[in-house]
């Protein structure tokens, strides 16, 4: 989930941005990729979005970005379910971190509950394939932020059997393993001492490792530590957003190819667009030069009147598949994934990505840049299912 604050999260919570379609023919031969291949999208922020206004995701919903009808019409079989827990629940005496955590995998469980015949959670790269191969979408999960381990690997071992199978190590704030990409203050210079014992521990249980949100100090140290591939759950890259370091550079992905790992591309525009980016920062700045902030009368004024003479300069598929071709030119299209992030950065989703049915624009428009149909499989899915069965056979072997 990108960080809740931003701008854009604030803008639409006053309803100020608005979508902006547009029309990509999709032909057969897209759409029979998208529903004859697993697609793995790596970070879907269903369970929070819930927990706040709770929908049942196994029928059409009238809000959010994630149902079954959607799901089926998009090709999307294996979304992994976002596990997500506040920065803010972090330090001595907020188990409720913890807490929140089962509450949300609770939530999960009770989708495939409602519907068996539609769900089904995940656990492993076969049970992906098998619930494939039944016509059932998997339900796999991820926790972005480590905050609700709480120190101990026995915490790690206890969300690892209820089903988590990676952890964003933190989040929008620096927690007790990592500091995260977002936070100024950098106690540990990238990984706590204990952040480098959980990297080794995730390893033996076979649990990912998400290097999304942390420090750029925190990525190097996490390779340098780490016997298995990594994972960037949502991330994009920082050559299209100068400045963002969210993002990973260059240096960063050749790193990742080199571990074996795979970026999963984020789909909001923020992530994708120097424009939106820069929109937001202007945004940013006559907040700050009123004297305001969001949730006060006067931030609202001026973002509405903001808004009407700069309209949101939404991302388009073509800036996402732009950073896809970047990482391929990089270190090939053995690393490239998806991690949309849908449902976590509200309505700043691209032109033709705006919901988990736009699967096909998607493909379709790696097909108009020449991508083979191996290559489309790869992204879809085979380069996150090859690092997460090499991160399940290292566990075997230690």
């Amino acid at each position: 989930m990108s960080f809740k604050l931003s701008l854009v999260s604030a803008a639409l919570a006053f309803g100020l941005v608005s979508t902006n379609s547009q029309a990509i023919e999709v032909t057969d031969k897209a759409r029979k990729i998208a529903q004859s291949t697993i697609i793995v999208d790596s970070h879907i922020d269903v369970p929070y979005r819930i927990k706040k206004r709770w929908e049942d995701v196994t029928e059409a919903t009238a809000k959010g970005d994630f149902d079954y009808p959607r799901a089926v019409e998009g090709g999307l079989n294996a979304p992994f379910m976002s596990i997500y827990i506040p920065a803010t629940f972090e330090g001595p005496g907020k188990d409720f971190g913890v807490q929140m955590a089962h509450e949300l995998i609770d939530s999960v469980e009770a989708i495939e509950a409602r519907a068996p015949e539609k769900f089904a959670v995940a656990y492993s790269t076969k049970d992906v394939e098998d619930h494939f191969k039944r016509g059932v979408i998997s339900l796999p999960m991820g926790m972005e932020n480590g905050s609700p381990i709480a120190g101990s690997i026995d915490n790690l071992k206890m969300f690892y059997e209820r089903g988590i199978r990676y952890i964003t190590l933190a989040h929008s704030l620096s927690n007790h393993i990592s500091d995260s990409s977002y936070d100024l203050r950098r106690q540990w210079k990238g990984l706590s001492d204990f952040g480098k014992e959980l990297v080794v521990e995730m390893n033996k249980i076979g649990m990912m490792v998400d290097i999304s949100h942390v420090s750029d100090a925190a990525f190097y140290q996490t390779l340098e530590i780490t016997k298995a591939p990594v994972i960037a759950s949502h991330s994009s890259l920082r050559r299209f957003t100068p400045g963002f370091e969210r993002n990973m550079d260059d240096d960063m992905i050749k790193a990742l190819g080199k571990n074996g790992g795979v970026i999963m591309i984020n789909f909001g525009s923020s992530f994708v667009s120097k424009e939106t980016r820069e929109w937001q920062s202007k945004l940013s700045k006559l907040m700050e030069e009123a004297g305001t902030k969001w949730g006060e009368p006067k931030a609202e004024e001026i973002a509405k009147k903001y808004r009407e003479e700069n309209p949101y300069p939404y991302a388009s598929l073509e800036m996402v598949l732009d950073h896809i071709d970047h990482v391929k030119a990089l270190v090939g299209i053995d690393h490239i994934g998806i991690g949309s992030d849908y449902d976590g950065v509200g309505d700043s989703l691209p032109r033709d990505l705006k919901d988990v049915s736009y699967f096909p624009h998607f493909v379709q428009g790696l097909l108009n840049r020449g991508y083979t149909e191996a290559e489309i499989k790869k992204i879809l899915s085979g380069n996150f299912m090859r690092v997460w069965k090499q991160v399940e056979e290292l566990a075997t072997k230690m």
